[in-house]
């Protein structure tokens, strides 16, 4: 009926609707057009009976304003969901194009946006629900893999002023997959790591480290999920990391210059600066930077050729760096995971 409706750019208002019966008269009854249907349920036959019907619509187009009022989010939702669920990064824009082609209406920016969140969660699970069902998920893969590692920090839960005590709250979450740990031992000892946010309803941070293997295939070896990216947070996961992942020795540690990144560095412990570890910086974020501090653009290709100290210079980084002078690694695998950010914390967690 709905279908019916927008297709034909007329309306409807529902006078009755019950589990077992639903009566409706066009927006313009005794008003130009005498449409209305009722139906009944027919409980011993499961389905529904067409009792009175006075069609066609006579009423005009012209009574129906640009967007319509039975184009809701759920209606949309269901429109739009083999495009989520092939892009989960789709943007509210192309919603709002898709609509218009579909159904010949302009919907709001805001109906399409609560249509993507209404089709999200139609595919990959409510959000709340998708946080409630992340340790049982975890739980499960670990009984599957007892190798994998997960480790999670959770904080007490309040309502109000007062200690929740049967609840806790999710803090952070890190994890690696067994086949990871194990192949890092053959691969270059080079690791980058990056940040990337999440869009989605609840936000925070995806941290990932990446390594590469002799045949230069990328290869993710890490996963965090976090508040945002704060010393403590990456204290945490370059901790994990450390402990769990990368165990070898003289491994080159290439990120962005992030403040918090060289702050959980230094206080690792001695388990991220030389010998164990040499910290380098990505030659192109060091080139934004001095760009955006000075606006000298035609200097932008001397900063990237003159550089002599050994954080970002090939010719100083005591071969550590494999050649790498970016974060290209670990800003590909963000790439791959860009519609992954938009989704449940659960449907993330699998997607990696």
């Amino acid at each position: 009926m709905k279908d019916y409706t927008i297709r034909r750019g007329v309306d409807y208002r529902v006078y009755e609707s019950e589990p077992l019966t639903f009566y409706a008269k066009c927006t313009q009854y005794r008003s130009g057009c005498d449409w209305l249907i009722r139906v009944s349920m027919i409980s011993r036959k499961y389905c529904w009976v067409i009792r009175r019907y006075n069609g066609i619509h006579t009423c005009t187009r012209a009574t129906i304003s640009q967007d319509h009022s039975k184009l809701d989010s759920n209606t949309i939702a269901e429109a739009i969901k083999p495009l989520v669920e092939a892009d989960s990064s789709l943007k509210v824009k192309s919603v709002i194009t898709e609509v218009q082609s579909k159904f010949n209406y302009t919907i709001s920016y805001r109906k399409a946006w609560l249509a993507k969140q209404n089709s999200v969660e139609k595919i990959f699970g409510g959000w709340k629900a998708s946080y409630e069902a992340l340790p049982i998920w975890f739980e499960a893969m670990c009984h599957k893999e007892p190798s994998a590692v997960v480790h999670f920090e959770t904080m007490p839960a309040y309502q109000g002023d007062d200690l929740v005590t049967d609840i806790r709250v999710l803090h952070r979450v890190f994890w690696s997959y067994y086949s990871c740990i194990r192949a890092f031992i053959h691969y270059k000892p080079v690791v980058q790591v990056d940040g990337t946010h999440l869009y989605g309803k609840y936000k925070g941070c995806l941290l990932v480290a990446v390594s590469q293997d002799g045949n230069n295939n990328i290869v993710p070896i890490a996963f965090a999920i976090v508040e945002e990216e704060t010393s403590d947070a990456w204290h945490f996961f370059l901790s994990n990391l450390q402990q769990h992942v990368v165990t070898r020795d003289s491994v080159g540690l290439i990120s962005h210059r992030h403040e918090s990144i060289n702050a959980a560095v230094t206080r690792s412990n001695g388990a991220w600066p030389p010998p164990k570890a040499f910290h380098m910086f990505c030659i192109r974020h060091i080139e934004s930077n001095f760009l955006r501090k000075f606006k000298a653009p035609y200097l932008q290709k001397f900063v990237v050729n003159i550089g002599n100290i050994e954080q970002y210079a090939l010719a100083f980084d005591g071969g550590y760096r494999w050649s790498h002078m970016t974060t290209n690694l670990v800003e590909c695998i963000n790439s791959v995971l860009k519609g992954a950010c938009n989704l449940p914390i659960t449907a993330l967690v699998k997607a990696t």
